[in-house]
């Protein structure tokens, strides 16, 4: 086993998935800034909805978050040029993790994995060849790195392509309905409006998405099947890119491939100056990084293996109770629509009157209030302040509908939130199990 984790390689795939990490990240950073992204959720708002136990986290004001993301960038140039690479590895890990936790309303996947690789890369000797910090002398030139570095993307990649097949294997997915939908509601290409409502079209996306997720990472495994496997890639991840405009995260996702080749033919791609490493280093009694993988990687692969099966221990089903559904590798799974009424009781007069939760929230904000648990426990802890000096009780009318069927009644019209807790781990009893 330490042979095979330790045994030294080409570091060309780590070299060449820096700068590219680095690249993708400048482009989102600044991409988030030129796209209105960063105005309309962390700048035009009167509330942020961050993770529950994160509320201490909150935007800068006015104009700051402005700043916050061009100085991302400009660290995703240093990450990329390899310059004081691991200072702007952590200050960039550091920030993207607050603009992860402190607003949850643009929840998506490839926040979250872009959070655990920058984590990854933190630890990584990413820097010791073709980056300013070698050329500057403040860190030796380096031609190998150990096995384990590679197997690391690999696992953590077979995590996510896994659970995101598995998820899929449910009625309105196997129908082709959640594809159709989404197919539908998408302006972007008109042209292709009635390829896209065929019967044959939505159910082969359907299928194809659960056979690439299953089968991807097993083909780029084997040297047989590994260019098949990265033209599948290429045409997924641009379809995805080109009608689903979901950010890096296809270009993201590609990039891992690099660490599936065999080093040597990374390096002759992309780094053809770079010296092979002579056959003597490859047997060399190098066991760098093992208290890393010991005490770091090795107990994060677990953890991150166990957390998609917490909902299984959840009463009530995810797409319903929405328990359970982030940090899961739950992609593009489900379309989510509902109205909520939030309905303010004066204990001491009795009169009852409805809160207007437009005032304070984007219609965007408001779309997640009426379909998501947590935004409504949370906002209500938001009431209950707003009126503590008067004694209240707070009620919430809401039905959702998953993949535009029936509406069902999701929140317990009889709770009074103002007494409701949150638990963290299970099941909260107010979220009215329904069957789908």
């Amino acid at each position: 086993m330490k042979t095979f984790l330790f045994k030294q390689i080409d570091n060309a795939p780590l070299i060449v998935f820096r700068i590219f990490f680095g690249f993708l990240i400048t482009c989102e950073s600044f991409g988030a800034i030129a796209t209105g992204w960063v105005k309309t959720n962390l700048i035009d708002l009167k509330y942020t909805f961050p993770f529950i136990g994160f509320e201490w986290i909150k935007p800068l004001p006015e104009n700051g978050m402005f700043y916050y993301f061009i100085l991302m960038g400009i660290l995703g140039i240093f990450i990329m040029l390899g310059y004081y690479y691991r200072l702007a590895m952590i200050f960039y890990t550091i920030l993207w993790a607050g603009v992860y936790f402190m607003q949850k309303t643009t929840y998506n996947n490839h926040y979250y994995l872009l959070l655990i690789i920058s984590f990854f890369m933190i630890f990584l000797p990413a820097n010791h060849f073709a980056s300013v910090d070698v050329k500057q002398g403040r860190i030796s030139k380096k031609f190998s790195m150990p096995h384990w570095i590679s197997l690391v993307f690999i696992i953590q990649i077979a995590i996510l392509y896994f659970y995101a097949s598995i998820a899929k294997l449910y009625p309105d997915w196997l129908d082709g309905t959640f594809t159709k939908n989404l197919l539908s509601s998408s302006n972007l290409f008109p042209h292709f409006k009635n390829i896209f409502s065929k019967p044959w079209f939505y159910l082969f996306i359907a299928y194809a998405g659960i056979f690439f997720d299953f089968l991807i990472v097993p083909f780029l495994l084997f040297k047989k099947t590994r260019t098949l496997a990265l033209l599948s890639s290429l045409i997924f991840h641009l379809f995805n890119a080109t009608f689903l405009q979901i950010g890096i995260f296809p270009f993201f996702a590609l990039s891992f491939s690099l660490f599936f080749y065999d080093p040597e033919n990374i390096r002759s791609i992309f780094l053809k100056r770079k010296p092979k490493i002579e056959w003597s280093s490859n047997t060399e009694n190098n066991f760098y990084g093992k208290n890393i993988v010991l005490h770091i990687f090795l107990p994060f692969l677990i953890i991150q293996s166990l957390l998609p099966l917490r909902h299984y221990l959840i009463k009530g089903d995810v797409l319903w109770t929405e328990e359970g559904h982030r940090l899961s590798w739950r992609m593009m799974l489900r379309e989510r629509s509902g109205y909520i009424n939030i309905k303010i009781k004066d204990n001491n007069t009795n009169e009852v009157f409805i809160y207007n939760y437009n005032k304070d929230l984007t219609p965007y904000q408001a779309k997640n209030l009426a379909t998501k648990p947590d935004f409504i426990w949370q906002y209500c802890q938001r009431i209950k302040k707003e009126y503590a000096y008067k004694n209240i009780s707070i009620y919430i009318d809401c039905k959702n509908s998953i993949n535009r069927g029936e509406y069902k009644t999701l929140i317990d019209p009889k709770q009074d939130f103002t007494k409701a807790k949150w638990d963290y781990f299970f099941h909260n009893e107010w979220i009215i199990l329904q069957p789908l």
